[in-house]
């Protein structure tokens, strides 16, 4: 392999080493060697035999097999002692398992290599550096022979040892490597999973280091972990060596690529997150560190941009692609870019154990109502856990935490395994969502909140609490026992409908796992949410950010250093959020909603309140159509046009179509038409359609000369409701009146139906209420609606109720 596999004339004494029943080359080996060299190896060398020419570059070197394992415990009954202190052990008493796990590997590290693997590591490792240049170091990594198969993930069990340099370190590594298989969490593993101690040997792999200490190093999935959706590549980066990505200790930058674009061509990154990589590891001077490692604070600078440029994460989506395929199954990836040579390597690959797994029945927990905010941070997983806090700082404190109790701590690493299935819910301080705490979350079925900062601060040891990974991205951990529900849903036959069920979805974080609900697609998907969330900054202070305060430059210059410029922030964040739920439901239709912001809202943003006016009534002021064809808000207007044009064109999603709320007059609709066409986005080209909110009863009463302009309504019942019946839908004094039932309301929305029908155009509607009212769903479907979108909570239940209806008729 260039750069860093061994060369073809270097290898002679490699060769013949791997003649030996106690030493393979990587090159040699392949996925049917596993029982030889371990699941971990085994992959290493079927890669480099079988993806060289797709350009997947795997470092060379060599392993250690299980027989030479084996051999090695057969000296002075080994096997049989270990075999008799295991015996009985109960590893949920964690100081029995603790002792016995430290006897046994003592008692591994006090037994010599025998000669013969002593002298095939020799050969082996000249053999090496035959071909390397002067001052080459070596992982040492541990490969069991039950590891990374599809039904259980073995990742981190055993010892992993960077940087090793020169032969007599090489086999202190081998050696500590295979006390591992004996670390209290690899014996606890095995019992929890059914793995007998004696079927399960181990392979230690020898392969050349990739000089990531001065690049950058990650993981990632073929799927995205937290939904399973397939067409995705889920991509974590961070600078310096990949261990403290894996173990949770830094919180490294996301990625999402898709994989249909990425296959035609096409720009391909549909999310980008910034993480705070405050820390990096990198190779230790020779007295530095037992493990030959050291970590480092990262610059401020490098911390607010992101580690890898786009083309090196389509890269690294590529080569995931093409291991995926030659695999077969979703696959976890361990990679790392050479600071040297600026080249991308695979250093691991496994298949992926858990949601690969998945079935079509998915559970779905709500929350019953929220409480105090303790902390807040990466949720993995969707669900809910509750129970008494427990703060652990230290792995000697693990008994301290009792069954249904919730884990808080900074981090967790493999060591913690035995206890952490205790748990009810698990809380770190830091950590993305492929760091330790994140993998075996999932793996356990337990909601996990990640890279929090504080949250052994924030939260008292003792107190109850909840936490859950139910709202989104954002996980939080509220103070007390919270109401929630539980519920499975069983997707697998779903009755046939003569209407379409869509979704609302707003937040690009669930879009992934809403996708999996059924549906033919997305009838509301509303810009302000990805602006309130994802941007956070008005869109005016973007657009004359040179003419700001120092003050407010100063408050928006973090959040937007990793981008080009603060316009370029604008247009990309709001592409990556319209693509992502784009992307999640394609090719069914996506129907974006273009900015409904109220002048209120628009000024809780930063900046806002230099921007926006004080109305009196905002609801029924400067919103919709009015703001877009105002001069003042155009150049704002101009870049949500940009961001959709670049989803449309660019990346070729074109099941994007375009709505536009609040439209008071034919006149305006004619305004806002033309200046859609003007910024690119003209009606009917590469087949876009453009929706009107009917919202407004002047939309339903003159329908006809609105859809003049539309390629139909969709019609938005909260507003429709609230102007047809002269109130206000945020009073406590009148919300017994607020009722989409109304005959009034269901006149006009039979206007509005009538009317769609009559022109042959698109009519829907992606108001609350079908939601809120299966009647009203049933009335739609019998006044010949074509779509009912709904919130995604109410989608299965509405769909079986309607299905249930229908037939009755």
């Amino acid at each position: 392999m260039p750069g860093h596999s061994p060369q073809q004339s270097g290898t002679e004494s490699l060769r013949e080493a791997c003649m030996s029943d106690y030493i393979v080359s990587l090159e040699h080996t392949g996925i049917d060697d596993i029982e030889r060299v371990g699941g971990k190896n085994a992959s290493l060398g079927e890669m480099i035999r079988h993806l060289s020419a797709a350009q997947v570059r795997v470092p060379g070197g060599f392993a250690t097999t299980a027989q030479a394992f084996r051999d090695f415990l057969a000296q002075n009954g080994l096997a049989a002692r270990i075999e008799q202190r295991l015996k009985g052990l109960d590893t949920a008493d964690v100081t029995a398992l603790a002792a016995a796990g430290r006897e046994i590997r003592g008692w591994i590290i006090d037994t010599p290599l025998q000669t013969g693997l002593e002298t095939a590591i020799s050969d082996a490792y000249a053999g090496m550096a035959a071909s390397a240049p002067a001052g080459f170091s070596v992982a040492v990594r541990s490969s069991a022979t039950a590891e990374d198969l599809p039904q259980a993930s073995f990742a981190g069990q055993q010892e992993t040892f960077l940087n090793v340099r020169g032969l007599d370190e090489v086999r202190r590594r081998i050696k500590e490597v295979f006390a591992s298989l004996f670390n209290d969490r690899a014996i606890s593993y095995r019992v929890h999973h059914g793995f007998e101690h004696e079927k399960v040997a181990l392979s230690a792999g020898i392969q050349r280091m990739v000089r990531s200490d001065i690049g950058a190093s990650g993981v990632l999935f073929t799927l995205d972990t937290e939904s399973g959706f397939r067409d995705v590549v889920f991509i974590t980066a961070s600078y310096g060596l990949g261990e403290l990505v894996v173990q949770g200790a830094v919180n490294p930058d996301e990625f999402y690529v898709y994989k249909p674009a990425l296959a035609a061509g096409r720009p391909a990154i549909l999310r980008r997150n910034l993480g705070s990589k405050h820390v990096r590891m990198n190779y230790a001077d020779d007295a530095q560190a037992d493990h030959g490692v050291v970590s480092r604070d990262v610059d401020e600078a490098d911390r607010r941009r992101f580690c890898l440029d786009d083309a090196d994460v389509e890269e690294l989506a590529r080569l995931a692609v093409a291991i995926e395929q030659h695999y077969g199954r979703p696959m976890d990836v361990e990679w790392a870019k050479d600071g040297l040579d600026g080249q991308l390597y695979v250093v691991q690959a496994r298949p992926e154990t858990v949601q690969s797994r998945a079935g079509q029945i998915i559970e779905r927990y709500a929350l019953g109502r929220r409480g105090k905010v303790l902390v807040e941070g990466r949720s993995i997983g969707q669900k809910i856990g509750s129970g008494v806090a427990r703060i652990i700082t230290d792995i000697s404190e693990m008994a301290k935490l009792e069954e249904g109790d919730v884990l808080i701590t900074d981090m967790t690493d493999p060591d913690w395994e035995p206890v952490m299935k205790r748990a009810a819910a698990i809380v770190t301080n830091r950590g993305g969502r492929t760091c330790h705490a994140a993998i075996i979350a999932r793996e356990l079925g337990v909601p996990a909140v990640v890279g929090c900062g504080t949250a052994t601060d924030d939260v008292a040891d003792g107190v109850p609490v909840t936490v859950t990974c139910a709202e989104g991205d954002t996980g939080y951990i509220y103070d007390g026992l919270l109401p929630f529900e539980r519920r499975e849903i069983e997707l697998n036959a779903m009755p046939a409908l003569p209407v379409k069920i869509m979704m609302n979805v707003g937040n690009p974080d669930r879009a992934f796992a809403f996708s999996n609900l059924p549906n033919k697609g997305v009838g509301l998907a509303r810009l302000e949410f990805i602006i309130n969330r994802m941007i956070g900054i008005h869109p005016r202070a973007l657009v004359d950010y040179a003419r700001l305060s120092r003050d407010l430059q100063e408050t928006i210059e973090p959040l937007i250093a990793a981008y080009a410029n603060p316009r370029e922030f604008f247009v990309a964040r709001l592409a990556e959020g319209i693509s992502t739920i784009a992307a999640a439901f394609n090719p069914h239709p996506v129907i974006v909603r273009l900015s409904d912001f109220k002048s209120n809202e628009y000024a809780n943003l930063i900046a806002g309140n230099v921007y926006e006016p004080e109305e009196e009534n905002p609801m029924l002021g400067f919103r919709g159509a009015s703001r877009y064809i105002a001069e003042t808000f155009r150049p704002c207007f101009e870049m949500e046009c940009e961001a959709l044009k670049r989803v449309r064109d660019q990346m070729d999603l074109t099941n994007v179509e375009v709505m536009v709320p609040f439209v008071r007059t034919p006149d305006e609709a004619r305004q806002v038409i033309e200046l859609l066409a003007a910024c690119g986005l003209e009606r009917g080209k590469n087949g876009l359609r453009v929706i009107m909110m009917c919202e407004l009863p002047s939309n339903a009463l003159l329908a006809e000369d609105f859809l003049q302009y539309f390629d139909g309504f969709s019609i938005g019942s909260n507003d429709l409701t609230q102007l047809t019946l002269g109130l206000d839908r945020d009073s406590g004094l009148v919300a017994h009146l607020f009722d989409e039932r109304n005959p009034a309301v269901k006149a006009l929305m039979a206007r509005a139906i009538d009317a769609c029908r009559a022109a042959g155009k698109y009519i829907g509607i992606c108001g609350q209420g079908p939601s809120d009212h299966e009647d009203l769903a049933a009335w739609l479907l019998e006044r010949g609606i074509e779509s009912i979108s709904l919130n995604p909570d109410t989608v299965v239940e509405t769909w079986i109720d309607l299905a249930s209806r229908h037939a009755g008729r």
